[in-house]
């Protein structure tokens, strides 16, 4: 029974210390009784112990594919396929999250240098597909896309903000965003960093997998323009634990070379059919 609630404590830990820490430091500058002050500093090093508890690994169900939320030729950026949590962490329910940044016709991504505006880039304004059928639980399209974070300096800034980001709860950090619930199997499915404005559909709508739901933009905690995409087991990212997902009716190819330094091409025969590791490309033309 302990163990069952550390971990449904476990989907709070971003929140204790995302809303712990500022509270600290305003009780702190109000020149708080200690006891108050004890008793925020014990929330926060919950939150922080809570990090160490191990999750129950969400079991990968092969009837949970998915739609891809693109078309075209993408490159994987973060993903499953090459290590989990893909993304590092599993705040916001991103375990299982995979990135994909579009490569333009020639095969040669430019992303320029330093803080290269996002419209410059492959990618930006590409229209984004709902990946489930079902019922549109949130949209989020008022951020702004930011320039891009490709030059050492630009990459510590996008560090430093990052922290402050993740003050604000998820919002900030997946930026613009549309989540559906499946009708298929309760699952949510989240789409982000979109284009600022670019939201076609409404909280309520009825979708079907394939429709346009929105475009590729550059808001939140990114880097270059790009989609990112995962399932979770409830609407809020803030609670949600991320969900294996599969993509149907893709291909998944290894590039003969690096896209980008650094960028080295998986192995084809990936751990989540359809979902290409770090470096590969997907490859939908429906």
């Amino acid at each position: 029974m302990l163990g069952s609630l550390l971990r449904g404590a476990y989907r709070l830990r971003s929140t204790l210390i995302m809303v712990g820490v500022p509270a600290f430091v305003v009780a702190s500058l109000l020149d708080a009784p200690g006891w108050l002050l004890g008793v925020i500093a014990l929330v926060v090093a919950i939150g922080v112990l809570l990090g160490f508890v191990r999750p129950v690994e969400p079991p990968d169900d092969p009837s949970r594919t998915v739609e891809p939320p693109v078309r075209g030729r993408w490159v994987a950026l973060n993903s499953p396929s090459t290590k989990v949590p893909s993304h590092g962490v599993r705040d916001y329910g991103q375990a299982y999250a995979v990135d994909l940044a579009l490569v333009p016709d020639g095969g040669k991504l430019d992303w320029g240098t330093g803080f290269a505006r996002p419209e410059d880039v492959a990618g930006f304004g590409e229209v984004v597909h709902a990946m489930v059928s079902g019922e549109v639980v949130r949209v989020s399209d008022w951020r702004r896309d930011h320039r891009c974070r490709t030059s050492k300096p630009a990459l510590v800034y996008m560090f430093l903000e990052g922290l402050i980001r993740s003050y604000g709860g998820p919002g900030w950090v997946i930026g613009n965003h549309v989540v559906i619930r499946s009708d298929a199997d309760g699952a949510f499915a989240l789409v982000a960093h979109l284009r600022r404005g670019s939201a076609c559909v409404r909280v309520g709508q009825a979708v079907r997998a394939g429709e346009r739901i929105g475009e590729c933009g550059n808001s939140g905690n990114t880097t270059v323009p790009h989609v990112h995409a995962q399932l979770m087991d409830r609407a809020s990212a803030a609670t949600a634990q991320g969900l294996p997902l599969r993509l149907r009716g893709v291909t998944v190819e290894r590039p003969d070379r690096e896209l980008l330094p650094g960028l080295t091409p998986g192995t084809v025969g990936t751990r989540y059919p359809g979902v290409p590791a770090d470096g590969e490309l997907l490859v939908s033309a429906q």
